[in-house]
Formats: C-alpha cells, structure tokens, sequence
C-alpha cells in the first residue's frame, strides 16, 4: 500500500543529505531538473514504507524540508535504531535529452552516512524496461522500495582524543591493504573479528604492521557499494571495492557487529579503527572513486544518481545524452564540473576527515577528476574545480593527497601532471624495475632517473622529492611472488575466459609455471624477490608496498582479482616467508637509520646544501659516460650519496646481471650493512668492512655506509 502523501516544513538547513538537528530531522537533496520530490520512511525493518512526504520547494536546484517535531513515531526513533528513509524523484523520462526520472524507484541519498541493505541485482532496480529495445526505452513502472538501498539518519560521532601521527613525508612508507584481506585468515585475530575493522586494529595486526616499519596505510575503498549485477549472477562480488554508491559511508560488510545490512555500529567500529592505527602511530590513507558509480552504464540500475537527476550528476555524450562519457571502463563518469557535484565530492572528503580522523586520500583514476571542460574530450587542467577546491580548502588542503594519474579517455595519462604537493602512483618506476632486473631490458641512464626520484618526470623547481610514489606491485597486477612465478596471468576464476587483467605485465616464471619444489628456481625468486624490494625502498621517492609481499602471499597468478573474495585474495598468514619478512623489515630499518636513503629534498650533482651530493659510477669506479648511461644490456651500476653538512656517506651497488659482477669500490672503508643476495637472516644483519674490489652475485643489491668523523679520528691516531 502506497503510504499517504503529506508535506513536509520548510527549512533553511545549510547542509545536504539528512541532519539531525535540535530533535529534528532536516533533508536536503540536489535535483534541479526535478519538479517534485518526495521522501519516503520506512519501518525498522527497512521494507515497508509507512510515510511519504512531499519536499515542499527548492531553492537554487536543493530540495529542502524538515519533519515536523510533533510527529513522535520519528522522535523516538532518536532513541532507536535512527530513521531510515528514500527519495522519490519526479521529472520527466526523456533518456535522449538526459532524463531518466522514475519515482517508481525508491533512491538511496548520495549523502547517506549508513546504508541499509545491499544492492542484490535484481532488475526491479532498472530504471527502464528492459524488455524495451528502443532507442528512448520505457521506464519501468515496478515498485522497487522492500529492496531498495535506503539511508539511515546517524548523529555524528563525538570529537576523538587520538591525536593524528605527525610523519614527516621524506620517512613515509606506504603500506596499501584491503580491510577484509588483512585479517580474514589471520589465526591470532579472534574469529569474530576476522575480515572487519576491528580485525585490523587487533594488537596481531597493528604489531605485525609496526614490526615491518610502514609508517601509512592506504586502505582499499570502504565506500559503501554495489557489486554488478553479472559479478552477482556468476557467484562473485566487487571485492576490491571500485563500485561506490554511497560515497561518505563505511561499508557495512566489513563491521563486525551481527546485523551487517544496517547497523549503528559501522561508524564507530570504523573510527576506532582509525584511532588504533594512529595510537600505533600509523597514517590512514583512504582510496576513494569519485570518478564513477556503481550504476555503470545506460542499462545499469537506477540506484541513486541516475533517478535524482541524472543530467546533472553524470558526464553525458554530447551527440547522444542517452549514453555516458565513459574514461572509467565502468560505464560512467561523474560530472565535477556541475558546482553541486563538486560540493557532494568535497563535503564527503571533509567528513572522512572530520567525522573518521583519515589523513589522506588515494584517487582512483584521478585524471578524471581534473578534467575541467565538459565536452566529450576533457581536457586535464591543473586548476581544475576539484584540484583548486582541496587547495584552498581549510580541512583538507594539508591533508596526503595521493593520484593515480591516468584515466582511459583521450590525452588521460598525465604522470608529473598533478599540482605541488600532491603524491603520485609511479607506474614508470613499477616498469623500468620490473624490465631492469627481470627481462634485462632498459638502460642504465632510466634506472638511475627513477632511482633518482623521477626527477625527469616531476619537475623539481615545483615538486617535492618524495612526489614519486615507487612501487614494483600494487592491488592491480601481480603479487610480488607471482610476479616472479608466472610468465602469464591465470585469470580463468574471473570468469571472462582469462582475458581481463594486464596481459604484458613484465613477469618471468624461471622456468616453471607457478609453483614448484625446485630449489635452484626457489633461490633465484627469492634473490629477485630482495633485489626488487630493495630497490623500489631505497628509491628517492615514497615507497609502497602491497601488503602480503612481505610474507610471500600468492594469489596463483591471478593478476586481477577484482572479484575474488576468498582465500586467492584473502593473506595466508599460515605460509609465511619469514626470510623475505626478515629482509622487508630490516631493509625499512636500514632506510630509517640512515638519513641518506630517506632524503628530504633531490639529489643533487653538485656539492650543495640543497640535498645529498649523488655521483654514479660503473663497475670499475670510473664516472659514468654518456655511452656508459645509453649501453644496451649493462646491468651494473654504483651510486655515492653523500652531505656536504654531515659526515655520513652510503654506496649502493647494483649487479641485475645473470651472473655475479667485480666492483671496484671508491675510497673507504665501507662497511656493508645490506646484502639482497644473501640468503640467511644471519649473514645479512652482520656487518663487515668490504675490500677494495668486491663481487656480487647475480640479481643482487648492496649497501654500504661510511662514517667519514670515524674515518678522520681513525687516520689520525
């Protein structure tokens, strides 16, 4: 039965989306090209719906109302479970001119900060007709409120007393986890807790992450969404999270509270989370996809946006508004050009910060986000709306800003683009290490450029020298052990016949196609394993880790396993590598203990009080030459960091050779305090003078230091 319609009261609530303010409840919703609005209560059970409210006006394209206070059903709901509620939007259905108003759909608030229910995929929440194969389609008249996504009206959480960790950004080490795959199988987390924010903030988790010596998380999206329907029909979910429908909501599956399709206990579950990794004096960085939405593309369901004016909130093709401006791959793309999108991304950033104590945000597809025309090419422009929002913005312009600076539309890869202060994913340094020490490819003269920060890419009189975020694995690609185990991606569980994921990852099997007992295979991994990671941590730059690689997780070569919410995904804590965990703890050390490898500003080729004093040299200690930079298939490389004002020097040596490489060192002595080739935990941590000539072995990394005072006092005596 259809609840009957009355009308709510004015109000001059500032906010959008749903307050409780003074014992009232205050609506906001932005839908300029709508002619009416109505908000729908629902019952505690969140199905049946026992009130619908007409928004009596809009003021400046914002639909405002506030329920009356007398109405004490809603009062008490204050001390309950808190109100849940939809829109309904009426407007016309004209999908060529970009309307596809249909009230029949009940719409989950973009605003919403808890989410009730889950999006099950089933076609009662089209939009349109499906049934209907022309070009306009009809709309759908099916009623889709019992299952329909709704929102919860939450009070905010009280004022935390945890104070943020204060990392300076030269000593950031970047750690990126998935909530649920951290502690799903953890066996010193308690069952209950396993897979959920509290799980990652058990003492087990938070010890294994201070042992290791990240100094930052940057958590997978925990965005509320909803997993596409064909994912759903074929037994599979999003689990990556790249399919937001609620952008300012922490996803309920991840509470470990019992009533996981709504509950009052996601919120706080997830901010004390945040709270315990900060007291662990650990960073939180949030992946958020503001670029699109779950409700992909023009036969995608109408969950939200696509019913509240889909004119407005999506990217439209200029020649044919029916269809969407696609640079995502997922079907859509947000529109932050229109002031009121904009205000929707910038209001959820804030909340993360002020309601939950993130410091910082990872963008997924971030060149979307600064494409500042609307036209169907987009041109990227550093002043775009939202890159010039977060600049001046109170809240946020200090906060960690990270870009993954590519999209898949036209000019969309802008690596070195983002303005100054912002981080970027490096995919050139992921690259160049992968070619370098695996297939023998590239030259010395690009190796040195990203072991040098990337300084060719980021322009150093504008950005800083930790602008470069250097990582050799990320959640997109292989694990690190797979990497090194399988020449080609095993993607066939995605069900897309093995033809999603990268294709050319740069991987190298070793002579056997996933995993084996062999030993001589076993050791060449593993060496590649500790040269890789050595490199990529003592980079100039900010390294990332995924997390996993440091205890050998395999994912058996899925290089995309968006979908696999299960023990391909899920860290077998059960099997873990302790020699590589070992060599991953003690590398981050070294870096820490040495102001040499985490330099605050670049490198410099001149004696300077700008930055550390960086000379390269061949093997034989000799300056490198242009035709010593440009040699195809040279693989050794030596590299002096010095201060001008300290009395501290480091030598790295690199051999990604098939076989071992003599050294001729510079004038010591040089005491070797990192070896990637050494196999045993034991011969690593011991410390020895090194020779004037020395050979590594094959794939190997070497670092030594140089005290020069100790040095002088020593010659003097």
């Amino acid at each position: 039965m259809t609840a009957m319609l009355q009308e709510l009261i004015p109000c001059q609530s500032r906010h959008l989306g749903a307050r409780l303010e003074a014992g009232s409840f205050h609506f906001a919703l932005a839908a300029p090209h709508a002619y009416a609005v109505d908000l729908c209560v629902f019952d505690v059970s969140g199905r049946t719906e026992i009130e619908r409210w007409r928004v009596p006006s809009q003021r400046d394209g914002i639909w405002r109302g506030t329920l009356p206070r007398d109405e004490g059903q809603y009062v008490a709901a204050l001390q309950g479970n808190g109100l849940i509620y939809g829109w309904r939007v009426h407007g016309p259905w004209a999908p060529q001119e970009g309307h596809r108003f249909n009230p029949a759909k009940l719409l989950l608030d973009p605003y919403a900060r808890e989410v009730v229910g889950r999006y099950d995929g089933d076609s009662i929440h089209l939009g349109h007709d499906s049934n209907d194969a022309s070009a306009s389609q009809r709309p759908d008249q099916r009623d889709n409120a019992a299952t329909a996504l709704k929102s919860r009206v939450v009070a905010d959480l009280p004022a935390s007393e945890v104070l943020r960790p204060c990392i300076n950004a030269a000593q950031r080490v970047i750690y990126e986890l998935h909530v649920k795959g951290f502690s799903a199988l953890h066996p010193q987390v308690p069952p209950e807790l396993r897979g959920t924010y509290a799980g990652l903030a058990h003492p087990a988790c938070l010890r294994h992450l201070q042992l290791l010596g990240v100094t930052t998380v940057c958590l997978l999206p925990v965005a509320f969404r909803a997993d596409e329907s064909r994912l759903q029909a074929a037994g599979l979910s999003n689990y990556w999270g790249y399919s937001p429908i609620a952008w300012s909501a922490p996803e309920n599956r991840y509470s470990s509270a019992s009533d996981q399709a709504g509950n009052n206990n996601v919120r706080s579950e997830f901010r004390a989370m945040v709270d315990a990794l900060h007291v662990s004096g650990i960073e939180v960085v949030l992946d958020v996809v503001y670029n699109h939405s779950a409700e992909t593309d023009q036969f995608g369901p109408t969950l939200s946006l696509r019913g509240i004016d889909n004119a407005l909130y999506y990217r439209l093709l200029p020649h044919d508004l029916s269809g969407y401006v696609n640079w995502t791959g997922c079907g859509n793309c947000l529109n932050l050009n229109e002031p009121l999108v904009l205000r929707m991304v910038m209001d959820s950033l804030r909340l993360w910060v002020t309601e939950y104590g993130v410091d910082g945000f990872r963008f997924d597809l971030a060149t979307i986000l600064a494409r500042g025309s609307s036209d169907v090419q987009g041109a990227f422009q550093q002043q775009a709306p939202l890159l010039s929002a977060i600049a001046q913005d109170p809240v946020l312009h200090d906060r960690l800003m990270i870009a993954e600076p590519w999209d898949i539309g036209p000019g969309g890869y802008q690596l070195g683009g983002f303005p100054p202060g912002w981080l970027e994913w490096n995919d050139r340094f992921r690259d160049t290490q992968r070619a370098f020490w695996l297939q023998r490819q590239g030259t010395r003269g690009n190796l040195a450029s990203r072991l040098a920060g990337s300084s060719d890419v980021f322009n150093p009189d504008r950005r800083s020298a930790h602008s470069s975020v250097n990582f050799v694995t990320a959640h997109d690609g292989f694990t690190l052990r797979d990497l090194l185990s399988y020449s080609c991606r095993h993607n066939s569980a995605n069900g897309e016949n093995n033809r999603d994921g990268h294709a050319n990852g740069l991987s190298i099997n070793n002579g056997v196609e996933g995993d084996t007992d062999r030993a001589d295979v076993l050791t060449l991994r593993a060496c590649q394993s500790r040269a890789l990671l050595a490199a990529m941590c003592l980079s100039l730059g900010t390294p990332m880790l995924l997390a996993g690689d440091e205890i050998g997780h395999t994912q058996r070569g899925n290089n995309n396993a968006y979908c696999q919410d299960n023990v391909i995904s899920w860290l077998d804590w059960s099997h873990i590598d302790q020699g590589l965990l070992d060599f991953v703890r003690q590398v981050l050390a070294l870096r820490s203990a040495c102001p040499l490898l985490q330099s605050p500003a670049w490198w410099q080729s001149i004696a300077s009080d700008k930055g550390s004093l960086a000379q390269w040299f061949n093997a034989q200690g000799e300056p490198m030459t242009d035709c010593d930079w440009h040699q195809p298939g040279a693989n050794t490389l030596m590299l002096r960091l010095e201060r001008t004002d300290s009395q501290q020097a480091a030598l790295i040596l690199i051999n990604a050779g098939i076989g071992a490489a003599d050294f001729a060192l510079l004038p010591g002595p040089w005491s070797l305090r990192l070896d990637s080739s050494a196999s045993a935990d034991a011969e690593r941590m011991i410390p020895r003078i090194l020779s004037s000539r020395e050979s590594l072995s094959a794939t190997s990394l070497w670092v030594a230091v140089k005290d020069t005072l100790a040095n002088n006092a020593k010659g003097t005596r």
